[in-house]
């Protein structure tokens, strides 16, 4: 997103480069939770279809019902707008997007709740403890928070993507059309691997961090007991 861009070139150095790189993707991760797929939620408890007693609609909607409502299909599929012509789209590759499905539902409760406003705390974090006029002290307290709220999120979207695509894999990817090279590469593969290959750089780069602060204080501790004794 050219905001998350313009946000990062603003407020982070331009001597810190993986900070900014940082910054960049959690300022996008933030947008995309909390924005688009935000606006799938939406659709997912406002956007229905009322249905005419004995309406079914194969492939999308059976029991269980969402909201325990039989009479009525929700989901993107039954919205207006932009967002919801967004999902439609998106469902031409994974039909559970069309409607509202149980599993992908809760698994977005979690994201968009969580993992949004989270990803933009980490923002401020990288902003803080990038500061050229913060003190070592204060560095330190923000750099603290920061890996350790990033290596929570980094797993968590890690688990999310296992769990939004393990059921279908498991199942014979009932849901997914994989047979047209477009919905599979780009809207599949593409549109989701982001989250599997920054998620898993950003834990690398945070271990790398914490097992520096880890031998600087066995270092310091070790000198500090030199001079007890």
């Amino acid at each position: 997103m050219p905001l998350s861009y313009l946000l990062g070139t603003a407020l982070i150095p331009s001597n810190q480069l993986r900070n900014r790189l940082l910054f960049f993707w959690h300022a996008y991760d933030a947008g995309t939770h909390l924005l688009i797929e935000g606006s799938f939620l939406y659709h997912c408890f406002f956007s229905y279809k009322q249905l005419q007693p004995g309406e079914t609609i194969p492939g999308v909607y059976g029991p269980p019902y969402f909201l325990n409502r039989p009479d009525r299909a929700y989901g993107p599929a039954y919205g207006v707008g932009a967002s919801a012509r967004m999902w439609q789209e998106y469902g031409k590759a994974d039909a559970r997007w069309l409607g509202a499905d149980l599993c992908v539902v809760c698994l977005e409760l979690l994201t968009v709740l969580i993992g949004g406003p989270l990803a933009v705390y980490i923002c401020y974090l990288l902003t803080m403890s990038s500061s050229t006029s913060a003190t070592s002290a204060s560095k330190a307290k923000y750099s603290s928070c920061l890996w350790f709220s990033s290596i929570i999120l980094a797993v968590g979207e890690l688990y999310g993507g296992f769990m939004t695509f393990g059921p279908e894999w498991f199942s014979g990817s009932v849901g997914l059309e994989t047979s047209d090279p477009v919905y599979l590469w780009l809207y599949l593969v593409f549109f989701n691997v982001l989250w599997v290959i920054v998620p898993l750089w950003v834990i690398s780069v945070a271990w790398g961090e914490i097992k520096v602060a880890f031998a600087t204080a066995a270092v310091a501790n070790k000198q500090t007991a030199k001079k007890i004794n």
